[in-house]
């Protein structure tokens, strides 16, 4: 089971030269706002996935004077990931000193799930986030996932050039329709078997978190076309539609998961707290679907969970996170609001050698 066991960061934000030895189930960050607790947990997930969860903008992510952020793990299996992203050049990333030309061999090496103030993106933003959620779990337990996926964004791009041309090619969007369908069928039967098996694990975490909603709470997903319908009919019908956008209104890019309680979007009658507590069982479920398809431990970077969150909610998600026996990374201003969060259920649950705690000062991470 593959943890972080050393972490180093340079000229990432504010951070000075981050170099630690950390613990493989709970690390505690803690320090003022603006001292670089999230710049720490964003450097992980950079690692793991390339994306920041802060900021789409490269120059923000590299410290001002600096020309690149270095960000290098050792994994407790001896795995080595190292990632450069630098001004000038292009991303450089290396697994075991082997240059990666994607991430999906380091994504299935260090899968992670983050619960923070974008996570409520999943209830208030729009589709793309939920379908970002629902495509991490189907690429991670079902590996022929993204072949398909990315052959139908392949079609997808080359139907939707057609359909922006002056004069529209028939013959060479019939021949892309018929590779879209078939794409686009596989992707859709691939995501609702993994809801299937989701649903489940996640209606017995929110349970355990939030009793009041769960008989109440419906997932519903759409596929991104009518069920019953063929996918091949449908793009013929939609045609016209399709060619005076300029894109393809139908197929598995315009899927989406509906969160409704008794049929009203969920994010239209949750509180602030009750939404943190639906987006971090949704995380939560994920992780332990991971774990019970492959054996593989999901790693969770935790930024300031006590926020919008009352102590005894808070003991609840970090006693079933424990649960899980991942690998915690989890940031707070005062240590005080985790204590009073876990009493009798966080500290308690684990040896004292198994918490590390680092506290964050003006970049500076201190044991």
């Amino acid at each position: 089971m593959s943890r972080v066991e050393k972490l180093t960061v340079t000229g990432l934000r504010n951070l000075v030269d981050v170099a630690i030895d950390v613990s493989p189930r709970l690390n505690i960050f803690h320090g003022e706002n603006g001292s670089g607790k999230t710049s720490l947990l964003e450097g992980i997930h950079l690692l793991s996935s390339g994306r920041s969860f802060r900021s789409a903008k490269l120059d923000p992510l590299i410290t001002h004077g600096k020309d690149e952020a270095v960000i290098f793990s050792q994994l407790t299996d001896g795995l080595r990931i190292g990632l450069s992203k630098s001004r000038r050049r292009r991303h450089l990333l290396r697994l075991q000193d082997e240059t990666q030309k994607n991430w999906e061999s380091v994504a299935r090496s260090l899968p992670l799930q983050i619960i923070d103030s974008t996570a409520f993106q999943l209830l208030e933003g729009g589709p793309k986030a939920r379908r970002r959620f629902l495509d991490w779990g189907v690429f991670h337990v079902e590996h022929s996932f993204l072949t398909a996926w990315r052959d139908s964004r392949k079609c997808l791009a080359n139907r939707n050039a057609l359909l922006k041309a002056t004069r529209l090619d028939r013959p060479q969007l019939e021949a892309w329709d018929r590779e879209f369908v078939v794409a686009s069928v596989k992707v859709d039967a691939q995501r609702g078997a993994y809801l299937d098996r989701f649903l489940p694990v996640f209606k017995e975490v929110y349970a355990q978190l939030e009793g009041s909603h769960v008989d109440s709470l419906e997932i519903r997903y759409d596929r991104g076309w009518a069920e019953g319908a063929n996918l091949d009919a449908e793009l013929v019908r939609t045609l016209e539609v399709d060619r005076r956008y300029g894109s393809t209104q139908l197929g598995p890019q315009r899927a989406d998961i509906l969160l409704l309680l008794d049929r009203t979007p969920a994010v239209e009658v949750l509180s602030r707290g009750q939404q943190k507590i639906l987006v971090s069982a949704l995380k939560i479920a994920q992780g332990r679907l991971l774990s019970e398809s492959l054996g593989v431990e999901c790693l969770y970077l935790i930024d300031d969970l006590p926020s919008e969150l009352d102590p005894d909610n808070r003991a609840r998600v970090f006693s079933t996170l424990l649960s899980l026996d991942s690998q915690l990374f989890v940031t707070c201003v005062e240590l005080e609001s985790l204590a009073l969060a876990s009493e009798g259920s966080l500290f308690a649950a684990l040896d004292p050698s198994e918490i590390a705690q680092f506290h964050v000062e003006h970049g500076r991470i201190t044991t």
